[in-house]
């Protein structure tokens, strides 16, 4: 029997989409701080998280996630704050799964919809289709018999064309033909757009902080239509398209905003060294007083972590960095 290789080609408007995405790339990698700019990652996955399950129906504001994360009390569905705890922890497997692993796929599947689904961590049962927003169905998925072979197919292919098939391509052909399977009852959008990243990232660790998410929620409405049109043609040529303008214009507007961290950064940086004097040690609460602040948090993200991860400033206890009796000089 043939091996199964989805049905795509490649076009002009990839190569030119391809070749804006890798010049981004590119800038991006130039920023010798971007690593060190914890609250714009950590921002952006909260919007990756956010959008997401947003696209899916999910109510909780960008704000409301963010405290479901950081453990803080939120009034909202119960349903929809196990959601975000649930992705949260998928998202944080990133660095943990092989994407071509259906056993790792499965077991984070399991995480994604953990209190949610009867069928967490195990392919349907059932018939399922996809819908849009409206909840109008514009598919009738692979019936649930011919599913686990359908996905082995699909990472077998994966699995012998990674080295061959650019990523950006792979992916996307990937994150297609996984909305077509359907292969679970719940949570095929959000494992979708996920798994998509965990491919990217082992490409370009970059793309653990790129909330393409939130770009495909910007276009939601043209999403399903291309998933759509895919369906009804029967190659995912204007869906690798479509990712990659998402992929585009999400990169644009990183670039933008690892600009204007930079300056803010340094900005914060610059406060912080004018209130402490060259070696003289001073506790946490005596340099926010100085710099007339209440939150530790925000302090932490935006003063203190940068500065001490730049070099500028140093613990008076550094194998001790939580210590009750830590204090922070400048050097």
């Amino acid at each position: 029997m043939d091996k199964y290789v989805p049905p795509y080609s490649i076009s002009n408007k990839m190569l030119e989409l391809v070749g804006s995405i890798m010049e981004k790339i590119g800038r991006l990698d130039n920023f010798e701080n971007l690593d060190k700019m914890p609250t714009l990652r950590r921002n952006n996955r909260i919007h990756s998280i956010h959008s997401s399950l947003a696209i899916e129906a999910n109510s909780l504001t960008f704000n409301q996630v963010k405290d479901v994360i950081n453990g803080k009390t939120v009034n909202g569905p119960k349903e929809e704050i196990q959601e975000v705890k649930n992705a949260y922890l998928a998202y944080e497997m990133i660095d943990k799964v092989n994407p071509y692993d259906i056993k790792d796929l499965l077991k984070v599947h399991g995480i994604m919809t953990n209190l949610l689904v009867e069928e967490s961590g195990i392919f349907r049962s059932g018939e399922e289709g996809v819908f849009d927003e409206n909840g109008n169905c514009i598919f009738i998925a692979p019936k649930p018999k011919y599913v686990e072979k359908l996905i082995k197919d699909l990472f077998n292919w994966m699995e012998e064309e990674k080295i061959n098939i650019h990523p950006l391509i792979l992916s996307s052909i990937f994150h297609y033909e996984f909305v077509f399977i359907h292969p679970f009852s719940d949570g095929n959008g959000r494992m979708a757009r996920l798994w998509q990243n965990i491919i990217l990232s082992k490409w370009k660790d970059i793309f653990k902080y790129v909330p393409i998410e939130s770009q495909i929620k910007n276009y939601q409405d043209r999403y399903y239509k291309v998933i759509n049109e895919c369906n009804n043609i029967g190659d995912s040529n204007i869906f690798i398209e479509f990712m990659f303008q998402m992929i585009d214009e999400v990169l644009e507007d990183l670039l933008r905003k690892a600009n204007e961290e930079t300056v803010t950064s340094s900005e914060y940086i610059i406060k912080l060294l004018e209130v402490m004097e060259n070696g003289i040690p001073m506790s946490l609460n005596e340099i926010m007083a100085k710099l007339d602040l209440k939150s530790k948090d925000s302090f932490r993200d935006n003063y203190l972590n940068p500065a001490l991860e730049s070099g500028l400033i140093k613990m008076t206890l550094p194998d001790r960095p939580t210590s009750k009796n830590q204090k922070y000089y400048k050097d």
